[in-house]
């Protein structure tokens, strides 16, 4: 019998042969290519959105950003998102991983920052497809045209995503296909003009640090996005990492070669604003491949627009699901979406709409910043404190060499939180602070009204979900019992140790005697 099939829940034995069973027979429908595709909606989505990165940094920068910038920041999050995710394959993803390592009061701030950075993230979307509509029909970018366009946009797509449209299997295949084509037949004709003498060009006076810092991360974040998917994936030890290898591929060569061909053709740099590649494809191939260009940017903004809703919005579903949120956010519609979940995201895109691009870029590298320093912080943690845990993929290097690994990625968040500060931005202070404030008063209020029954919940407690996903977990068969995590104050056993065939009480060891020194106790 492999590990795999020796993995069962903190369950009694009939209940674990019933979702043994259940296990067995779900289909789960992300192969390869979708997953691929996926994560490359999650984080990209093309190159859309790079452009102002070149008038903030110039050409050099820009070019080297988007070549170096993905080994020090997409592949650290790509590996440690790849080892957690096939751990804990479940689609609460980084709310499970923060939970197990620090408790339920810091998976719920977890949560809550992930969903307000992705809200955040899908205010861009509406706002960079009227950038790129705008360079064919000015005019919609200000006014009160822009306001107009910006809530009917938010409002139809939210819709569309109440009535069940999402991006998923090999239809986000189709579409990053779409996508990408237009780019090649830019790259294709503008080959000519090429004057590779324009990409060394940089100003390193009229460099805008604090923008180029924060369009570039944005373009490369959001891969442990994925890890929602990871119950949806089968065998995720051996497609996981292979997909996101895959994704880096396919985001880094989408970002960096339309930039280098571009910035071939063209000297210009105040040009290089967001919608620019629809002008550039005017300039090069004529009217016709600008209208498939800002045709390509829809596809892209609506399945991002899509990917993102469905994220949050089932984000806010399974924490009400394992007793986070209240009730009503697990209600779902006659189109099984979570209703208020949706609602709760559309009015959040709406709030932002008044910001602009680099703004609400800003909003939401902030809050995202937290959300990742928390999950590297789980991540060595589990590492070192629970080496017992079987991981499926394991990040081929030892601890001290995959702490060294995260150490630039780490230091990179942490400039990214401080560029506010250094600037004197209070505005952007006060959304960090506010977040932070509300986020750590939500949880015991929550709690409280749990306790004096304001609010329905639902399922287990959030400390149930906790001790429950350890339990769930596989451990490696025969390691010292001393490295597995700690359920009622017993090691958790394998299925082979206990001939579970056999086994009708929970499944853990007889807890050890009781030590004469309590900070003998190796508990989590």
């Amino acid at each position: 019998m492999t590990m795999e099939e020796s993995s069962v829940p903190f369950l009694s034995g009939a209940e674990a042969a019933v979702e043994s069973a259940a296990r067995k027979t779900k289909i789960k429908p992300l192969s390869l290519l979708p997953l691929i595709a996926l994560i490359f909606y999650d984080v990209s989505g093309g190159p859309f959105g790079t452009e102002d990165a070149v008038s903030a940094g110039g050409p050099l920068l820009a070019i080297l950003g988007f070549l170096l910038l993905p080994l020090i920041w997409s592949v650290p999050e790509a590996l440690i998102t790849a080892e957690l995710a096939t751990t804990f394959p479940e689609n609460s993803g980084y709310v499970a991983w923060v939970t197990a390592a620090f408790g339920p009061f810091w998976g719920f701030q977890e949560g809550f920052w992930s969903w307000v950075s992705g809200v955040t993230d899908n205010s861009l979307y509406p706002v960079m497809f009227l950038s790129y509509l705008d360079a064919l029909v000015p005019g919609l970018k200000t006014g009160w045209q822009r306001t107009i366009l910006l809530v009917v946009v938010s409002l139809a797509l939210s819709y569309l995503n109440y009535r069940g449209l999402h991006i998923v299997g090999h239809t986000a295949v189709f579409m990053t296909g779409f996508i990408i084509l237009p780019f090649l037949v830019l790259m294709c004709l503008a080959l000519p003009h090429i004057k590779p003498g324009n990409w060394g060009v940089v100003d390193w006076k009229a460099v805008q640090w604090g923008d180029f810092l924060n369009v570039m991360f944005w373009n490369l974040n959001y891969w442990d996005s994925v890890s929602t998917l990871a119950g949806e994936v089968p065998n995720p030890a051996k497609t996981f990492p292979k997909a996101l290898f895959g994704a880096v591929v396919l985001v880094t060569t989408t970002y960096a070669l339309p930039l280098i061909v571009g910035l071939g053709v063209t000297t210009d740099i105040a040009d290089w604003k967001l919608g620019y590649f629809a002008s550039l494809a005017k300039q090069v191939g004529g009217h016709w491949l600008s209208w498939w260009m800002v045709a390509a940017a829809a596809v892209s903004q609506i399945g991002q627009f899509e990917a993102e809703m469905s994220s949050d919005s089932f984000q806010l579903l399974g924490m009400a699901e394992r007793g986070f949120l209240p009730k009503a956010l697990g209600r779902r519609s006659k189109h099984d979406t979570p209703t208020i979940g949706i609602i709760l995201s559309s009015l959040g895109v709406l709030s932002l709409s008044t910001f602009n691009f680099l703004q609400i870029v800003e909003l939401l590298n902030i809050v995202y910043c937290l959300a990742e320093l928390m999950e590297f912080a789980a991540f060595i943690y589990l590492r070192y404190k629970v080496p017992g845990l079987y991981r499926p993929y394991r990040v081929p290097l030892p601890n001290w060499a995959v702490t060294l690994m995260l150490l630039p990625a780490g230091a990179l968040l942490c400039v990214i939180l401080a560029l506010p500060i250094a600037r004197g931005d209070w505005q952007m202070m006060a959304w960090t602070g506010g977040t932070i404030v509300i986020g750590l008063l939500l949880y015991p209020f929550l709690q409280m009204a749990r306790e004096r029954e304001w609010f329905e919940f639902v399922g287990e407690t959030p400390h149930d979900f906790q001790r429950n996903l350890y339990a769930s977990l596989p451990v490696v068969s025969g390691s010292d019992l001393n490295t597995r995590p700690v359920i009622n104050g017993a090691p958790v056993m394998t299925a082979d140790e206990l001939h579970v065939g056999q086994a009708q009480e929970p499944l853990v060891a007889a807890p050890p005697p009781a030590a004469a020194d309590p900070d003998q106790a190796d508990e989590i």
